[in-house]
């Protein structure tokens, strides 16, 4: 196997990342939506708290995603 071959195999391994982050940030909204219909007095308490949680699911997506662009353009 080249390097290219190898530098393009870690790219799409890093690029399982980016996926990924789309089933936590549905993981996060569908925890708050199910508390949010079990107590609807608390839904605002804990408002923050989700936008934390979709801030860093993003994150990560961005994250493994940078590293695969880098992977593909830069090493």
């Amino acid at each position: 196997m080249d390097a290219e071959a190898a530098k393009l195999i870690g790219a799409g391994l890093a690029a399982i990342g980016a996926g990924l982050a789309a089933g936590g940030v549905g993981n996060v909204f569908g925890s708050f939506l199910q508390g949010a219909l079990r107590n609807p007095a608390a839904a605002d308490s804990q408002q923050g708290r989700l936008f934390i949680g979709f801030a860093a699911a993003e994150l990560l997506g961005l994250l493994s995603f940078v590293v695969a662009m880098i992977l593909i353009f830069v090493a």
